[in-house]
């Protein structure tokens, strides 16, 4: 079989430090604010996909993760499936809940991506992305990314503590600028447009809007990186319903058009047109039968700002190597061609890792339903998301790409 898959219900918690609450309760509140924005009660949930790293890698909390949190909210006797694919967590639990849903095995199945991150020993937080990596060539790995550009003078290294993804990114933004010539002053313009689509997120981490030559003037994480540029360690939940499209007529439902997970592949550094992120881009638009051209609103995996930089270029909105003048001319900023990042990105929105690729989701449909007030990107009717996790070699291990359409 292979039925039309639709979106019936998103939730989502604020983004943010909830240190008084647990990873359960999170769940438990964007599962049921899903279900209430179905019309739908926990009974009627054939599968539950349950994506979380922290509860395993901070709670210790293995194996059953998905059940522990979901039981107590309701959660009892129906499929639960636990997931964890880096930071393509959520994405991968919806791609699993899409195939489930289409291959008729439930007319509902639920996806639920939750982590809590902030914790009283930063340390501690930032240690859960040591393993989104080869952990026995770790070395071996940086010292090879590290060398995809001349070494950087002295005066631009930082001491401190910091999550080695930042350094990864790091090294791929350098590279990229020594390749294409992209400058730091493109991503400080990504950055600022990220924190001022966020002011119109009432569930952002950030709020605030940042000035280039604030973000420019801040902290340095990793050159060319600084604070404003950098997603922050956060918690939250967020969670989709996913139905039959011949189960229901509500009109506010919204159809999945393709979703596509893909791993990477070896390739050469220089041969950008086989990044997974394209790749899983190019299947995605394939299985729509649209283009990107066809596309009128994007969410993608900003975990610095150099990575919207490549992933607008992955996803065809701009040429490979263009995505720095195409971001700072203003095409990627609510009012421009394709507005990108319109909930503040992971930049903004924050980044409770497993929570993030539903989140995508959860800001797309409202797009598509024409409610997201501030942010709106007008008349919206074809949406896409790409969600990317770990590192394998010279890019991330996993990506996920999910196109959405309106029905209506």
């Amino acid at each position: 079989m292979n039925r039309e898959a639709l979106i019936l219900g998103i939730g989502a918690t604020s983004f943010g430090r909830h240190l008084d609450r647990s990873a359960g309760d999170l769940a438990g509140q964007a599962a049921h604010e899903a279900l209430r924005d179905a019309g739908l009660a926990p009974a009627d949930v054939g599968a539950v996909f349950h994506a979380t790293v922290s509860q395993k890698a901070i709670d210790g909390q293995h194996m059953i993760p998905g059940q522990v949190a979901l039981r107590p909210h309701g959660f009892a006797g129906v499929p639960v499936v636990n997931v964890e694919n880096a930071c393509a967590g959520g994405a991968t639990a919806l791609w699993l809940a899409i195939a489930h849903v289409r291959a008729g095995l439930s007319d509902v199945a639920l996806a639920v991506g939750v982590d809590k991150l902030v914790c009283a020993d930063p340390t501690q937080g930032l240690a859960v992305f040591d393993g989104a990596m080869d952990v026995a060539r770790r070395e071996e790995t940086l010292a090879a990314l590290a060398a995809l550009t001349d070494p950087l003078p002295p005066e631009l290294s930082v001491d401190g503590d910091r999550s080695v993804f930042m350094e990864i990114y790091a090294s791929l933004a350098r590279a990229h600028m020594q390749r294409f010539g992209t400058t730091e002053a493109h991503l400080a313009a990504v950055s600022a447009k990220n924190h001022a689509h966020s002011v119109h997120n009432p569930r952002a981490h950030f709020r605030r809007a940042f000035t280039a030559e604030e973000i420019l003037a801040a902290r340095r994480v990793a050159w060319p990186l600084t604070v404003p540029m950098c997603s922050p360690v956060s918690d939250g939940a967020a969670a989709v319903v996913v139905t039959r499209a011949d189960s229901t007529r509500d009109e506010s439902a919204v159809a999945v058009l393709s979703s596509v997970l893909l791993s990477g592949t070896d390739r050469a550094t220089n041969d950008a047109a086989r990044h997974i992120g394209r790749r899983a881009a190019l299947a995605a638009y394939e299985k729509a039968s649209i283009g990107p051209q066809d596309v009128d609103v994007a969410e993608v995996h900003d975990a610095t700002a150099f990575g919207e930089i490549q992933q607008v270029e992955n996803l065809g909105l701009c040429p490979i190597g263009d995505g720095g003048p195409w971001s700072a001319s203003g095409a990627g900023a609510l009012g421009g061609t394709v507005p990108v990042n319109p909930s503040g990105g992971l930049e903004s929105r924050g980044h409770p890792v497993s929570a993030t690729g539903l989140a995508q989701v959860f800001e797309l449909v409202t797009q598509l339903r024409g409610r997201a007030g501030g942010r709106q990107v007008p008349d919206a009717r074809i949406a896409i998301a790409e969600n990317g996790g770990g590192l394998y070699g010279i890019e991330e291990a996993v990506a996920a790409v999910t196109i959405l359409g309106r029905t209506r």
